[in-house]
């Protein structure tokens, strides 16, 4: 789509917003052959379907010469998670949350509108969500194995995983005062997308969950007690209830034998499912006790930590004879203690170790400051060297750099999350709202929100199946919107109907009548230069073209030749039906219609008609006469083809100045014959002759008859 002509200096650049190429890396991409070796001969490229280059390979001449054709597929290594058919399903299905949301706006009620803003956002927020994959937790119980520790549902994106961190933070009003809870929470979901870079949690429970059912007593493995903890440590509260039930102690054959480590167990469990929890509430499969305020839940934290320092000097444990029991279920202990050396060796990534302070360390911590100092302290005790770029966005977030926040969206999630998620850093920072709303004058006086929206629809524009949605986001730009849009329209090809229509109607919706006019122009020159007539025709008269449909009724007066015969009449058939019942915005073309119907009445003659009849069909041929649609190419064909009305027996049918009028028009056509470039009508050489005389008599009838 054309646009802005980009900083590289080329004055025919087509793109919307300025861009380097030279800040782009070269990416390469093996092909794997399995027939051929090089050194090759020919190299041919051509696409395939979606982003896949077909490159075929030739050696070169000789006994043993031949070729193969390989793909390679054009894709981000870290970005295709999500398919292409699906990121087009994403795009048209945001469409309708968008338009609403930017219809809602309202800049007069400012007051109403800083109010309640923030639900309309979390309303498109809840659309978006459902597009970008399940919602279900990916860390979940079931019910059918008790060895299944993690539910298989489908893997979740970083695109749902972003959106999530970004309503967390700036949307989501309700949520303001547990955000370290919602933060487990997202862990608890997207903690197998860390996974990708370095081991987690997640990795771990995985591991442990495959050999489990090889494993008879799992209290003797090392790492099953190392799994608990961690899942302890991130308060995957469910899970590790669950892994402490497979204890061996509670077999029934060795209830009797076990009873103390039976009962250690259960006791840390059932600590385990009362933990406090500061949040309003809480999913069915997930534990703990909920509390919507801060003094009732300091007092229940206080007496849960007391009954744990409670158990952990309980004589009980000297009489534990399972050493890896006791000692597993001593380290539990710690960790709901808030030991930072324990918390530290159970997890793997900062964000875990990030989590495990929020819950049994700083249960209290409120504020963005605050949080970014401990993330601080978390990334330094646990540095990695291949950062996910989830964790980019979410230190943006922590450090409050609105900058930083935009610049791992655009990078790490591309243009869609950018131009949909700027909705959600508005609605929750005043920084970012006179950030993303500020003129620049290096981009030409755009704002960065209407640059990003720029890019996007410049995307979308460029792709066949998703050019028509791009027409919503570039009307919500106020600066150059429409006048990229009118471009936009105008590159669409008007060969193809269903495209054409579109075209006219996001013209109608957005107020652009001129330029579905010059579009339904150029559809008929079009269809005109390609030999479909019809369709020119019929493209014209919708866009009101009056001098060119008087073009196309002259030019194919000539091509219908001198002679308007039954036969070269057919060849009008069509035009004549695109007329319809009104001749407006027919140009030189009403003619045919007027001209169908007299011979209709002709016919009629022809077969025998009453004198009423045979008047009716005088009064079209003065119509057709006295009409300045009709061309005077044509007049001395209806005359002659109209003598039986002329010579009339029984009574004149034309009265005295209708008859002069025709004798007029003759005459009028005698004169012409004198000019230069006059074309002989192909009729006989008696045809004027005949005509003048029948006039002549009929003139004389009808002064008699008067």
């Amino acid at each position: 789509m054309p646009g802005v002509t980009s900083d590289s200096g080329e004055p025919n650049s087509l793109s919307v917003v300025p861009h380097s190429l030279e800040t782009q890396a070269p990416r390469v991409y093996p092909l794997r052959t399995h027939r051929v070796a090089p050194p090759f001969g020919r190299l041919s490229i051509s696409w395939a379907r979606g982003n896949t280059l077909r490159v075929s390979l030739l050696q070169s001449g000789g006994a043993d010469s031949g070729g193969e054709v390989v793909e390679a597929k054009l894709t981000n290594a870290e970005g295709g998670e999500i398919p292409e058919a699906q990121r087009r399903r994403i795009a048209y299905g945001s469409v309708t949350p968008f338009a609403l949301l930017q219809s809602r706006k309202n800049p007069i009620d400012e007051l109403h509108y800083d109010k309640t803003w923030w639900v309309h956002v979390m309303e498109y927020s809840k659309e978006i969500k459902s597009l970008l994959g399940d919602s279900k937790s990916y860390v979940s119980p079931t019910i059918e194995d008790p060895k299944t520790l993690l539910k298989k549902i489908e893997e979740p994106t970083s695109l749902r995983a972003a959106w999530e961190l970004m309503e967390l933070f700036y949307a989501d009003k309700q949520s303001q005062t547990w955000i370290p809870e919602r933060l487990i929470d997202w862990l608890a979901d997207f903690d197998c997308l860390l996974s990708a870079t370095q081991p987690t949690v997640h990795t771990r429970l995985v591991a442990v969950e495959k050999g489990l059912v090889t494993i008879q007593a799992v209290e003797n493995d090392p790492e099953y007690w190392e799994a608990i903890s961690s899942a302890l440590a991130v308060g995957w509260l469910d899970i590790v209830v669950k892994m402490l039930r497979l204890h061996g102690s509670y077999q029934l054959d060795q209830l009797g034998s076990r009873e103390i480590e039976s009962g250690l167990v259960e006791a840390v469990a059932l600590l385990i499912s009362q933990m406090p929890r500061l949040r309003p509430h809480i999913s069915e499969e997930k534990l703990g006790e909920c509390y919507n305020t801060k003094p009732e839940f300091m007092k229940a934290w206080d007496k849960w930590r007391a009954q744990i320092t409670k158990l952990d000097c309980h004589p009980y444990w000297f009489h534990c004879d399972h050493q890896q029991t006791r000692v597993g279920l001593k380290n539990m202990i710690q960790i709901m203690l808030g030991n930072a050396s324990v918390l530290s060796h159970v997890t793997y990534h900062w964000i875990e170790l990030y989590i495990s302070h929020l819950l049994y360390i700083r249960p209290f911590t409120v504020g963005l400051e605050s949080m970014h100092t401990l993330a601080q302290k978390c990334m330094h005790l646990k540095p990695i060297t291949n950062r996910h770029k989830l964790m980019g966005l979410l230190v943006g977030i922590l450090e409050e750099n609105i900058e930083v926040v935009l610049a791992e969206c655009s990078r790490s999630f591309g243009p869609w999350m950018i131009t949909h998620a700027v909705e959600l850093l508005t609605a929750g920072s005043a920084q970012a709202e006179m950030l993303l709303h500020e003129e620049q004058s290096k981009i030409g006086g755009l704002c960065i929100e209407e640059l990003h929206r720029l890019t996007y629809a410049q995307i979308l524009s460029s792709h066949a199946l998703t050019w028509n949605i791009a027409p919503i986001y570039l009307t919500s730009c106020m600066k150059q919107g429409l006048g990229l849009l009118e471009n936009l329209l105008y590159k669409q090809p008007v060969q193809h109907h269903q495209v054409l229509l579109k075209s006219i109607e996001i013209c109608r919706l957005n107020g652009l009548e001129y330029v579905s006019q010059n579009m339904m122009k150029i559809a008929g020159v079009h269809f005109w230069k390609h030999g479909k007539k019809g369709s020119a025709v019929f493209w014209l008269q919708q866009a009101q073209d009056e001098v060119r449909l008087n073009r196309i009724a002259k030019h194919l007066f000539d091509f219908v030749g001198k002679s308007v015969s039954n036969e070269s009449f057919k060849q009008w058939e069509g035009m004549i039906e695109l007329l319809g019942t009104e001749s407006r915005t027919a140009g030189g073309l009403e003619f045919l219609k007027k001209y169908r119907d007299f011979r209709r009445s002709l016919q009629q003659v022809q077969d025998g008609i009453t004198t009423d009849d045979a008047r009716k069909a005088a009064e079209a041929l003065v119509s057709l006469m006295r009409n300045p649609s009709t061309p005077p190419q044509f007049w001395l064909h209806l005359l002659y083809d109209s003598l039986r009305l002329l010579n009339w027996k029984e009574r004149p049918l034309l009265n005295v100045s209708q008859t002069n009028l025709l004798l007029s028009k003759l005459q009028e056509l005698s004169l012409s014959r004198l000019l230069p470039g006059y074309v002989e009508a192909d009729l006989p050489p008696e045809a004027l002759k005949s005509v003048r005389l029948a006039l002549a008599a009929n003139l004389g009838r009808a002064i008699l008859e008067e």
